[in-house]
């Protein structure tokens, strides 16, 4: 059951939020617990409109599952019981999804399951990656490590993820403003550019007339145009969601001029810190590469994997099956790892190549953004000058003539 509560903290600081308890005194006894001293309680109504009813407004991050890993491990680092870290955790927490979870997770725990299984209970949030590091580190008594682990591992892939995203906004941004100012143009200013050049001008030249002939295509056709990149656009996406479409996908992405050269650093980072970071934690290799295989998310070096993993059971070393793929695993990446494997650092060398194609990965989206503003605006000039060519020029010749 939950509870809205108001209260202050020791220093007299007014704070707000939500716990989970059997009762109101047990809500109470809890937080005071963690000295925040309750001056009001009320059971949650569940009809109210609240953002945690809708968990999509609350999508628990990687940013977020960092912190809380990072956190956990310095708590239980300090020798603070597992259930009573979760608790503080729990109460600490913006995210109400993501607060309501990590209460559920200390009860399971409470009731007596370990604590790898009781985030295996959460799948949405929790990956098979991380349980199985938990795990491994429940098994050797350094379940602060194997944190601290997770938390360095979801720094890393949040860190390229922002970098992407901060990227492709001002892009879009643009892109997003043409296709609004194009359509305006097409229904308020064209018509009018039109008639008064129809009026004005005996034999618009060649390259008017085209643009004329085009707009009219679009005042009368435009919808069917409309409805076609729709249909299209539902069509691919449907389709690329289907197994068939996945793989199709996965392969001629790493085969795109450009953006295939990024896209397969961006696996080969995930592919190499995956293993290292289990690796490292104390997983065989086979165990290593079969949850790598599951959390790549590319077709291409999943089926990879998979014949890495089964010459692996067979005795041959990974260096021996990459080197059969120099299309995917550059010859550097292979050289690496076979070095790991005759110095029994394997997992080193894996983070060393990680760290290459970080800075690698982090360089091609620095000049990718300087590039792409000076592209943007040439791209934009062009279209002013076409319009300016086709209809305004003409038409300034034409009132001059007057």
């Amino acid at each position: 059951m939950k509870y809205i509560y108001q209260a202050r903290s020791k220093e007299g600081k007014a704070e707000t939020g939500t716990v989970e308890a059997s009762s109101k005194e047990a809500a109470a006894l809890l937080l005071q617990k963690y000295n925040i001293f309750v001056t009001s309680i009320k059971e949650q109504n569940s009809f109210v409109f609240r953002t945690e009813n809708f968990s999509f407004l609350n999508k628990v991050s990687k940013k977020d599952l960092a912190i809380f890993s990072r956190q956990l491990s310095v708590m239980v680092q300090s020798r603070v019981p597992i259930t009573q870290s979760l608790k503080s955790l729990a109460v600490q927490g913006k995210n109400p999804v993501f607060k309501d979870k990590i209460l559920k997770i200390s009860q399971l725990v409470e009731e007596g399951s370990p604590l790898s299984e009781a985030f295996g209970a959460f799948p949405d949030i929790f990956s098979i990656f991380y349980t199985s590091l938990i795990k491994t580190g429940e098994a050797s008594g350094k379940i602060s490590e194997s944190l601290s682990y997770l938390s360095e591992h979801l720094e890393r892939e949040y860190d390229i993820s922002s970098q992407i995203k901060q990227a492709m906004i001002y892009p879009i941004f643009v892109i997003a403003v043409l296709f609004a100012v194009i359509p305006m143009i097409i229904m308020f200013v064209m018509p009018k550019l039109v008639d008064l050049l129809n009026q004005t001008v005996a034999e618009p030249p060649v390259f008017t007339r085209m643009m004329i002939d085009f707009y009219g295509f679009l005042a009368n056709w435009g919808w069917t145009v409309i409805v076609g990149i729709f249909f299209l656009a539902v069509f691919f996406f449907y389709y690329f969601r289907t197994d068939e479409g996945r793989k199709k996908w996965d392969e001629l992405s790493l085969k795109m001029p450009v953006l295939g050269g990024f896209f397969k650093k961006t696996f080969l980072i995930r592919f190499a810190e995956s293993i290292s970071t289990l690796i490292g934690a104390g997983l065989s290799i086979n165990n290593a590469l079969k949850i790598t295989e599951d959390m790549v998310g590319n077709y291409v070096y999943k089926k990879i994997l998979i014949e890495i993993q089964e010459g692996v059971s067979q005795g041959e070393r990974m260096s021996s099956v990459l080197i059969k793929y120099p299309e995917y695993a550059p010859p550097f990446v292979v050289q690496m790892i076979q070095v790991g494997e005759e110095t029994g650092t394997l997992d080193k060398n894996l983070m060393e190549i990680v760290v290459f194609y970080n800075k690698e990965v982090k360089r091609a989206v620095e000049t990718f953004t300087a590039l792409l503003e000076p592209i943007l605006i040439v791209f934009l000039g062009a279209v002013v000058a076409l319009l300016a060519i086709s209809v305004i020029e003409p038409l300034y010749g034409a009132l001059g003539t007057i």
